[in-house]
Parts: C-alpha cells; structure tokens; sequence
C-alpha cells in the first residue's frame, strides 16, 4: 500500500511537470529600456516585424516609418498610405502590405528597398487587420466600415472573395491549417473563416467580454487570447470557443502577443500605460507576472521572440516614439 502511494505521488508530480512546461523559469525583470524617435505626426496603430528583414514597421497618419531591429535606426518610410492601419508580410515573394483606412486601399511594396509597387482597391470600407496567409497564397484585408473581409490572391493582387461577417472585424490570426481567427469588436464576438470553404463557419460569443480587439493564438494548445475593453484578457478553446480561462490586464488594451518558447502573453494597455505580462502554466491556467510601465496611448505593440523585445508605439512630449521594452536581471 505504501508503495502504491507512493508511485501516485511520483507519478503525480511528474504529470504536473508536463503541465506546467514553463513555470519553474525564472522571472527576468521587464523595463523600458530605449525610446527610439521617429518624424513626422499623426495617429499611430499597429506596429509589426518583418523576421526575414529585421525590421520593424510602426503605421502612423499617412506613412509607415520603417525601422532597423538591429541599430533601432529609421530605415525608410512607405507613403502615401492614407489612414494607414496594418502592415503584414510575403517574405518568400519579397513583398509586404498596407491597409489605407480612408482610402480604402491597399499598397503592396518590395520588403528589401520599400519601394512601392501598386495600390490595389479592397472591396469594402475602412480596411483595418491585414493578414497574409501563405499556406494559400491569399491576403486578407478585415474591414471595419463594412462588415466584410476582402481575399486577394498574391502576387496577383485579384480579389477572388469578399465575406460578410457578423459586425466590425479588428485583429485576426491564422493557425496555417486552413482557419482564421478573428475579433468582433462591435459584437463582443471571434468568427472563424474556413479558408478552403470561403466563409465564416463559427461564431462565438464572448461573454463578459467588453469590446474585443487585440487577438493572439497558441497552436500547440489551441488557445485563443482576446483582450478586453473591461480589463480582462479571456482564453479561448480554438476548437470550439469555450472559455478556459482569464487574466486581469490593463485598460484600453489594443494588442496581444503569445511567445511559444516562454509560454507568456504580452498585451498592451494604452490607458493604464502599462504591459501585462502573463505565465502560462497550463493551457487552462495563467499567472500575471508584471504590469510594466510604459507611456499613455502605448496601446499596440509588436514581440520579437529572437530578442524578447516589445515595441510600442506612444506620443510622448508631443513627439512620436517607440518604447523598447526588454527583460533584465532583477
């Protein structure tokens, strides 16, 4: 009997051990550690890397300034994108994309001189998330001014779809086995697009989930994160959009990121000027480690898993500047 208890114990510990994978790390201590300067006015949005290039790319009024990860030196701008919104990219085709909110547009550019190369019309109004699918060679444009989602091949740039969604559509993800996933800001709502079928296939509702914007994806355990407007980041079954869990974040949050590696989430608070910065223990359990301070408006970011770096974009004394947030030794 004794033994039996004690295989159970053994064998129990080791079980958590599994589901645990990350939470013996040590906690490095978060801070901004550089403030990078960039030209010019205007509202800012997303911010994204380009991994095949090392660079960042942080949209603001009518230009996306461009930015060498590396030095933290401007490299160049892409203009004339009006009301720009979101950056993403087709490394293997050497090319990257905008989405012009007022001009309802899209400008694709070459990622090695940012030269552009053609401005092609989406096929609704107000295109805000952008998402480059390579496994079909398609990019998506989730446009908020009409309820829709514009599907282009590339490099072609033809629209071959447009699907009609359940209300205004914010941050999107794919999961590179044919589903997207995606926020319903107005609606407090993720659809999913089938990708081969070309349409929504599921809708599901958020409950005390106040205006969803900011949306990140963990493959390996099929766990959605969307934050919250009422300062709660929810965790979703990508499978079938059960609620697993929540963490408290901060106010105004506008972007998520999950880094595989160390199992943590990243959101950014514009309004608390903070960074929340979330453990996974399990797939259904989560720890706040820090809310680091930033800046007001730092509401989006972009993670860079090589550096563990985060990047957010905030007007501070009227200038605009880029926060690098960095882990140190404590």
């Amino acid at each position: 009997m004794k033994h039996t208890t004690r295989f159970a114990a053994l064998l129990a510990l080791l079980l958590g051990s599994f589901a645990t994978p990350y939470g013996t790390a040590a906690t490095p201590e978060y801070a901004v550690r550089e403030r990078i300067a960039l030209s010019g006015d205007g509202k800012w949005d997303y911010a994204s890397i380009d991994a095949s290039h090392q660079r960042l790319y942080v949209t603001h009024g009518n230009q996306v300034q461009v930015i060498e990860l590396g030095t933290h030196k401007v490299a160049g701008a892409i203009t004339g994108t009006e009301g720009v919104h979101g950056v993403d990219f087709a490394p293997e085709l050497n090319l990257g994309f905008t989405s012009n909110g007022r001009s309802d547009s899209v400008t694709v550019f070459a990622l090695d001189s940012l030269a552009v190369k053609q401005q092609v019309k989406v096929s609704g109004k107000n295109p805000d998330a952008i998402l480059y699918v390579p496994q079909a060679h398609q990019l998506y444009t989730f446009n908020g001014g009409s309820a829709n989602v514009t599907v282009f091949d590339v490099p072609g740039m033809r629209i071959v779809s447009t699907i009609k969604v359940g209300g205004r559509p914010e941050f999107a993800v794919s999961d590179g086995a044919g589903r997207i996933y995606f926020n319903i800001e107005d609606k407090n709502a993720i659809e999913v697009i089938d990708i081969a079928a070309g349409k929504v296939i599921a809708h599901w509702p958020l409950a005390g989930c106040e205006e969803p914007t900011g949306l990140a994806l963990d493959i390996a355990h099929a766990r959605l994160f969307s934050v919250c407007k009422n300062k709660v980041a929810m965790v979703i079954d990508a499978r079938d959009g059960k609620r697993v869990a929540d963490f408290a974040i901060g106010a105004h949050p506008d972007a998520a990121a999950y880094d595989a590696a160390t199992g943590r989430i990243y959101v950014s608070n514009g309004d608390s000027a903070t960074l929340t910065v979330a453990q996974q223990l399990s797939p259904d359990g989560y720890r706040v480690l820090a809310n680091v301070p930033t800046s007001v408006g730092a509401k989006t970011m972009a993670f860079d898993p090589a550096t563990q770096h985060v990047y957010l974009p905030a007007l501070i004394d009227g200038a605009l500047k880029v926060l690098v947030v960095a882990p140190g030794e404590k």
